[in-house]
């Protein structure tokens, strides 16, 4: 069982290694799930965009896609996240909120998507931002 992150261009992104490996196990085990192997990749536009249209058929950008590997793991919460970090920085100018804030809300997002929450509908959007500022909340009491 294991959390990683993985970058080339954007290795100083992530700063409390330690606390954020912490947050997501909690997050996972709040949800009544088992933490398995969840790899973060952090990337830009570009290659999200080459995996949009690759593996999901849609030619738009995005800040994050997840590959769930849940089922393959007997059930432990698994999965690859991949996210552009142009997205985030762009959504922490949009939104007004700091840079780590919105990364970190975009992070909890993928892993609620491999817990099995979605956002399709009006109402599962409104779950998905409620379930990312309890995540938010957790991680301040863990910090």
């Amino acid at each position: 069982m294991g959390i990683f992150f993985y970058s080339e261009q954007y290795a100083k992104i992530i700063k409390n290694k330690t606390l954020l490996k912490k947050w997501i196990k909690e997050l996972i085990v709040s949800e009544n799930k088992i933490p398995g192997n969840i790899t973060f990749i952090f990337t830009d536009d570009d290659y999200l965009s080459e995996l949009n249209k690759q593996y999901l058929k849609h030619n738009t950008l995005t800040d994050i896609i997840t590959f769930d590997y849940t089922a393959e793991n007997k059930g432990k919460i698994s999965g690859d996240i991949f996210i552009s970090i142009t997205r985030v920085e762009e959504n922490a100018v949009k939104f007004k909120v700091p840079f780590n804030q919105e990364l970190n809300r975009v992070m909890a997002h993928g892993v609620l998507h491999l817990i099995g929450y979605r956002d399709k509908t009006k109402a599962e959007k409104q779950l998905m931002r409620q379930k990312e500022d309890n995540s938010l909340s957790l991680l301040k009491k863990l910090n």
